[in-house]
Order: C-alpha cells, then sequence, then structure tokens
C-alpha cells in the first residue's frame, strides 16, 4: 500500500466527468490493476473521491465517474431529495467511456480491470459485464433486490439472465440488518449464481444496515464492518486479478452470520 497518490478531475467520451485516483508510482512493478468506481445515488459526492483515493493507497488506479451527471439539479441529488434513474445502456456507455479512459493510463493493465457498484448501482457491474471482457464485478449491498429480477424500461433485461451472461468473479457483500435487500434476496442472488455456474463469493455481515460502508452518514456507518470489508474485498480482488489467476475452475463462497429470529420486516432505514 502507497500513501502518496495522485488525484484529479478529467473528462471522458461523452463529456462524462470523473474524478482520478492513482499510485504516485508503481514502483517500477509493471502494470497495475484498475477499478471503475460506481457511486450511490448521491452522485459523485466526496464519499465516493474518498474511496477512490482509498484504492489509489491500495495500489490500484480508479476512477469514479459522475454517473448522474445529467441531472439538472445537483445540489438536491447529493442531498437525497432527489434521484436519477440510470437506465441500464446509459450505465454501460458511461463505464465504456471510463474503461477507455483507463486504457489509455501506461501503467495500467487493460486485462485487470473491475468495476464496483454500490446500492443503486450495484446491478451495472454485472451489466456491463454480461456484455464486456471484465476481471471483477463488486456489488456493495446491490442488485439483489426484487425489483433488479424483473424487466422494465430501465432494466431490459432481467437480472437472471444478465447473470447467466456474466464470465468473471463476482464479489457481493451485504448487511444482516439491510431494509432494502433482504437474506432471502441475497440467496435468490447466490442461487442464480449457483444455478449459472458462476464464480462468486457473497457475505453477509452481522448487524449491518443499509449503507455501512459510507462514513458520512453516522447512522448506517459500521466502522469495523466497513473496514474488515474493504480488507475482504482488497483479499479478493488481490487474488482475482493475479495475472496467475485463471478461469478453469469454479470458486463459488457463502458465507453468512445471521440470528436465529431474524426478521427483515424489522429492519428500518436509518439516517
Amino acid at each position: 500500500m502507497s500513501e502518496t497518490i495522485a488525484t484529479k478531475t478529467i473528462q471522458c467520451a461523452g463529456g462524462l466527468p470523473a474524478f482520478l485516483a492513482m499510485p504516485a508510482s508503481s514502483d517500477g512493478a509493471g502494470k497495475i490493476s484498475a477499478v471503475v468506481l460506481m457511486h450511490e445515488r448521491y452522485g459523485l459526492v466526496q464519499h465516493t473521491r474518498d474511496l477512490a483515493a482509498r484504492f489509489a493507497r491500495d495500489g490500484f488506479v480508479c476512477i469514479a465517474p459522475d454517473f448522474f451527471f445529467k441531472h439538472a439539479d445537483q445540489d438536491a441529488l447529493h442531498r437525497g431529495d432527489v434521484g436519477y434513474p440510470i437506465k441500464d445502456a446509459e450505465a454501460n456507455e458511461h463505464i465504456a467511456s471510463a474503461i477507455a479512459e483507463l486504457k489509455k493510463l501506461p501503467q495500467v493493465d487493460p486485462a485487470r480491470i473491475a468495476i464496483m457498484g454500490v446500492c443503486q448501482t450495484g446491478r451495472h457491474p454485472l451489466v456491463f459485464a454480461a456484455e464486456h471482457p471484465i476481471a471483477a464485478a463488486l456489488v456493495w449491498y446491490g442488485a439483489a433486490g426484487d425489483k433488479e429480477w424483473k424487466a422494465n424500461a430501465q432494466f431490459p433485461r432481467p437480472l437472471e439472465e444478465v447473470i447467466a451472461r456474466v464470465d468473471c468473479p463476482v464479489l457481493g457483500l451485504f448487511g444482516e440488518a439491510d431494509h432494502v435487500i433482504s437474506l432471502a434476496d441475497v440467496r435468490r442472488l447466490r442461487d442464480c449464481l449457483d444455478q449459472h455456474d458462476k464464480t462468486y463469493t457473497i457475505k453477509v455481515y452481522p448487524g449491518a444496515p443499509h449503507g455501512w460502508l459510507n462514513d458520512t452518514m453516522p447512522g448506517r456507518y459500521r466502522r469495523d464492518t466497513a473496514e474488515a470489508a474493504w480488507a475482504f474485498q482488497r483479499a479478493f480482488l488481490n487474488k482475482v486479478l493475479d495475472p496467475r489467476y485463471g478461469k478453469s475452475r469454479r470458486v463459488q463462497v457463502y458465507e453468512c452470520e445471521h440470528g436465529a429470529t431474524y426478521d427483515f420486516s424489522k429492519n428500518v432505514r436509518l439516517a
């Protein structure tokens, strides 16, 4: 890990703004891995920039595009007063633009680019991976909700059809106390990945509510869980992005700790 990083704001194809964070030096170690970081429903806020910088300190190049830059009221969006119902096609277009920028960087290995989605954007790494080769899809408490499995104007391809076409390792991180995604939802995602024989690692953290990674939301943030999950993700990436990692075998891991009297209806939205 390196504490010395470089950051800048860039513009990708299509006018897409993005925050780019990089290790200041790769220490002559050759090309390195990269991550496209998708933000939560609030747009490209400081919290997402902080995560991008953290990826850079961990040794990754990270680009965090503003997927909702077309919204007319950015202040309301950042406060969470309004939303932006991004469609799969638009998200794919922006991800492709971000990956194109990463591939321009001489230190980035184009074969080792992962995509991370959080909450609302959790499905989009999977959707992109269903159509394009990527090294890993990272899902933080998203993608598994009931609405994701149904085709509509926003999501023209139901999640099961998407998963059937994914050809990369998938990491899913969830919380027991999530008020949006139930344990039944997580198991449905797991079962679908199993049915289509995908490589995946899913972990459910005990007592964690929705949004537990976001340290700007004191009611939701769980520092110990966030730190453990970030380290867990880093170990996952170090494994699957290793140039020696092969796809000839399937690795399927499900780990969940929850109360014997778990009741999803008692999970509440926290500030």
